[in-house]
């Protein structure tokens, strides 16, 4: 079972398999989704009142409002997925870490 979690903001993350979509705001159909949403009581806002950068679609119908740009959390997606198909890349990377210190 695939635990791993990815930093949507704020201290705020969400397990990576079960985002099915990062998208843009700015659509009608992706603001229709906000609303229908809103009313269904599946959005959850992490933005803590900043401008909403990235609207993440979760394979439970909710949605998650974040102030992260969508290539931003793609970026960290796939940083995540590198490390897992080349963990000794991160022990590496951990053990150069200590050295500079």
């Amino acid at each position: 079972m695939d635990s791993r979690l990815v930093n949507i903001g704020f201290g705020n993350a969400v397990k990576v398999n079960r985002i099915l979509a990062i998208v843009n705001p700015g659509s009608s159909p992706i603001r229709k989704l906000k609303d229908d949403a809103r009313i269904e009581k599946k959005l959850i806002d992490v933005t803590e009142g900043r401008r909403t950068r990235a609207i993440l679609i979760l394979d439970s119908g909710h949605l998650i409002l974040s102030s992260v740009q969508p290539e931003t959390i793609n970026q960290r997606l796939l940083a995540l997925d590198q490390e897992q198909r080349n963990p000794e890349m991160v022990l590496t990377k951990e053990k150069n870490e200590e050295k500079d210190e």
